[in-house]
């Protein structure tokens, strides 16, 4: 697989974030668009996302054969929650390797858990998310949703050859919807496309990240039916 830029990288801290102040949008009530329920939080805050992130998940899903549709896992992620997984993922790792030092636990929580300053879904500008039937039923695609990427058998990872034929088929069917909407990957899980945000921007080479971490924002409620 080729060398992997992880979000913990100095790289990615170092761009600035040009905030252009786009509201969140709920996901919920979009066209096309599943919303599972996995990881719904009382406020809601799963099924948002930054309006230019979720019109880019319409446009892919456009793209789609009629027959399947993008299911969405989580989008927004309130800053506190953030900081919680990533502690966690550096006490884990931690107890594995206490020779390691503390930039070396840091660097390699960021292949699963984002660092909280720089963090694509705590901006509203990252997504979770998988194919599934227009019933519901998930395609397999390796793994499940937030499997853990340093796995003996590095599965998770968008490009991994260790997984069936059919699986990386659906891969590269979602990947090449979310690419063409203007998504990006981060290449250690199959399931995260974002815009806006610093990764993006280290990507694609703009300037500067569009969005930046949003604290205690007002969430919309889904639109009337």
């Amino acid at each position: 697989m080729p060398q992997i830029t992880l979000l913990s990288d100095s790289r990615i801290l170092a761009l600035p974030v040009e905030e252009c102040g786009q509201p969140l949008v709920d996901l919920r009530g979009l066209d096309g668009v599943l919303i599972d329920q996995r990881l719904a939080d009382p406020a809601g805050a799963y099924a948002h996302l930054r309006l230019s992130v979720a019109e880019r998940l319409v446009a892919a899903q456009a793209l789609l054969p009629p027959e399947l549709r993008i299911l969405v896992i989580e989008g927004y992620r309130p800053p506190v929650l953030q900081e919680r997984y990533f502690a966690e993922s550096v006490e884990e790792l931690r107890d594995l390797h206490p020779d390691w030092s503390a930039e070396r636990l840091r660097r390699e929580a960021g292949r699963y858990i984002s660092p909280p300053e720089v963090a694509p879904h705590v901006a509203g500008a990252a997504v979770d998310l998988t194919l599934c039937s227009e019933a519901g039923a998930e395609l397999p695609m390796g793994t499940e949703v937030n499997a853990t990427p340093t796995g003996p058998d590095g599965a998770c990872y968008t490009a991994s050859p260790d997984i069936s034929p059919e699986a990386a088929g659906n891969r590269r069917l979602l990947a090449s919807v979310l690419t063409a909407a203007g998504l990006i990957n981060y290449p250690t899980e199959w399931w995260h496309w974002s815009y806006g945000d610093r990764y993006w921007a280290y990507v694609s080479g703009a300037p500067a990240a569009r969005y930046g971490l949003l604290d205690t924002p007002a969430l919309a409620g889904p639109p009337a039916r």
